[in-house]
């Protein structure tokens, strides 16, 4: 059980989001607890990105409510997005703007920033250059920066998108050396194999609606809803 200072859970009830006239978010209820590894499925425009930056407070739900344990968990969870931004300095120097700018004491964040970039498989690279590092490297460099704030829970949107396989074996690594270190992974992906590998329970959107909700293990082995199975044998539309 986890102390009662955390964030989590985190329940959202009834939420609506409704963009451009469009109900993107229709009437979504589920609760989220510490430990397993969460996978959000769904076609094209099903609404998992729009649903973790309403959990990650960068979208305010239409109706409905997000709630949290605590009443400050911005400082308590971090996101990782598609195509990161970096900075024009060093990668060590990346991470260490980013604790700087989250107030990290100056005396913890050298310690903080080369302990994440270790954890990532970036040690070698904390001198080179953040905005010339591969594709696959700055997607580790930003789970890395996001690493070092020390979140409870890490939203990762389509983490290893347009990456190679080689890449893509290293991104899924360093997620697992987070989800080690006791963090909350909550994740979008387009890849089955990836969310077989990565996932301990799946959220199955479908036109804005939660379709499902189940262990990865049983969602791809008996999915329990029409919407699921076409979407496994690759019959809807992918992201």
């Amino acid at each position: 059980m986890r102390a009662p200072s955390s964030i989590l859970p985190v329940l959202v009830r009834d939420v609506i989001y409704v963009a451009g006239g469009r109900v993107i978010i229709d009437r979504v209820s589920f609760e989220l607890t510490a430990g397993p590894r969460t996978v959000i499925l769904g076609a094209n425009g099903a609404g998992k990105s729009v649903l973790m930056r309403l959990m990650h407070g960068l979208l305010t739900p239409s109706t409905g409510t997000i709630a949290w344990n605590r009443d400050d968990p911005a400082r308590r969870q971090a996101m990782v997005f598609q195509r990161p931004v970096m900075l024009r300095r060093s990668a060590l120097a990346n991470l260490e703007y980013g604790l700087q700018i989250a107030r990290v004491p100056p005396a913890e964040r050298r310690q903080r920033a080369l302990a994440a970039l270790e954890g990532v498989g970036l040690a070698a690279l904390a001198q080179r250059p953040a905005r010339v590092l591969s594709g696959g490297e700055q997607q580790r460099l930003a789970l890395a920066r996001a690493w070092a704030l020390r979140p409870e829970v890490l939203f990762l949107d389509e983490p290893t998108a347009n990456l190679d396989p080689t890449a893509t074996r290293e991104i899924e690594a360093a997620i697992g050396a987070v989800h080690a270190a006791g963090v909350k992974i909550v994740m979008t992906t387009h890849n089955l194999g990836q969310a077989r590998r990565l996932g301990d329970e799946v959220l199955f959107l479908h036109q804005g609606r939660l379709v499902e909700r189940a262990p990865a293990d049983a969602f791809f082995r008996s999915p329990a809803s029409p919407e699921a199975a076409a979407f496994i044998k690759g019959e809807l539309p992918w992201v």
